[in-house]
C-alpha cells in the first residue's frame, strides 16, 4: 500500500515533569509513528508513543557534538514525505528558544503540513514551582525572558533595558550566572536585588538557591546546583518565602542557608 503525505506536529513537551504536557500534546504523541526528540524530554513522555514508533534523538548539548539544525529539518521532511505521522517533541514551548519557527518554515517550504502544539514554558513554570510568580501587582507588572547564550561579548541584548524590567527570567544560562549578574549590576541593578537559581525545575530533584544578585553565582556553586537551571531576578523572589510550598508535589524542604528542594 502506498502511503500518502505525512504531517509533522511541533509539540511542546513542557518544562520537565511529564504531567505538564498539554492534553493535545499527549494525544498527538499517542498517534505518532516517528518521534524526533530533544535531550531534556523526559523518558516517560516517549513511553506515551506506540512501542513500535521510531524514536530519533536529536538533542543539542552545549559541550558535545550536536545534531545540526539542517539535519533535523531534513529528518522531519524525509519521514513526513514518506507518509509518517511525525512528532517533533521539544522541551518547554516550541517557539520559546526552541527553534520551532525555523523548523516550521523549513517544513512549509518543503510542502509538508505541520501543526504547532504549544507547551508550558519553563520561563513561567519553573519559577512558579519554586514559589516565585513572575508577576505580582505589588512589585512586578512586567517580565522579560532571555537566553543565557546571549551573554557574550557579541551579544545584541539591551542590558540597559533588561535592568529596568521588574522581573528577568534567564533560561539556559547556568554557566553564565556570574557574568549575567555582573552585566545587570553594571547597567543599574542594585547588587542586593533578590535573585534565585532553580535547578532541575519541575522534576523530583528540583532545588532552589536564593540571595542577592551579586552573590547568586557563588551561592549556586556552593550548593552544587547543576543545569538545567533557571535564573530569576527581581523583587518577586522575595515572595518565595511565603509561597514556596505552592509547588504541588514538589514541596520546598530547607537544606541549608537560602537553599530548598
Amino acid at each position: 500500500m502506498t502511503r500518502g503525505r505525512g504531517t509533522v506536529y511541533l509539540v511542546g513537551a513542557g518544562p520537565g515533569d511529564p504531567g505538564l504536557i498539554t492534553v493535545r500534546g499527549r494525544e498527538v504523541l499517542r498517534m505518532s509513528e516517528v518521534i524526533v526528540y530533544d535531550r531534556l524530554v523526559p523518558p516517560a513522555l516517549l513511553d506515551e508513543a506506540p512501542a513500535w514508533a521510531e524514536r530519533i534523538p536529536v538533542g543539542k548539548h552545549p559541550r558535545r557534538h550536536s545534531t545540526p539544525q539542517d539535519a533535523i529539518n531534513a529528518v522531519l521532511i524525509d519521514r513526513a514525505k514518506s507518509g509518517f505521522t511525525v512528532v517533533r517533541l521539544k522541551g518547554g514551548d516550541p517557539f520559546v528558544f526552541g527553534r520551532g519557527g525555523e523548523e516550521c518554515e523549513a517544513l512549509r517550504a518543503a510542502g509538508v503540513p505541520c501543526e504547532v502544539v504549544p507547551g508550558i514554558t519553563s520561563a513561567i513554570a519553573v519559577p512558579a514551582l519554586a514559589g516565585i510568580p513572575v508577576t505580582d501587582r505589588r512589585c512586578a507588572s512586567a517580565f522579560a525572558v532571555v537566553t543565557g547564550h546571549q551573554c557574550d561579548d557579541a551579544s545584541a541584548v539591551d542590558w540597559d533595558a533588561l535592568a529596568r524590567i521588574p522581573t528577568l527570567v534567564v533560561l539556559m544560562g547556568f554557566h553564565a550566572v556570574a557574568e549575567i549578574a555582573r552585566r545587570l549590576v553594571a547597567h543599574g541593578l542594585h547588587p542586593s536585588t533578590p535573585a534565585a537559581v532553580v535547578s532541575c525545575g519541575t522534576m523530583p530533584g528540583q532545588r532552589t538557591v536564593a540571595g542577592p544578585l551579586a552573590s547568586i553565582a557563588r551561592l549556586a556553586h556552593d550548593a552544587a546546583l547543576a543545569p538545567p537551571a533557571t535564573l530569576v531576578v527581581g523583587d518577586v523572589v522575595r515572595l518565595r518565602e511565603i509561597l514556596q510550598d505552592a509547588g504541588g508535589g514538589l514541596p520546598a524542604v530547607p537544606t541549608g542557608i537560602g537553599v530548598s528542594r
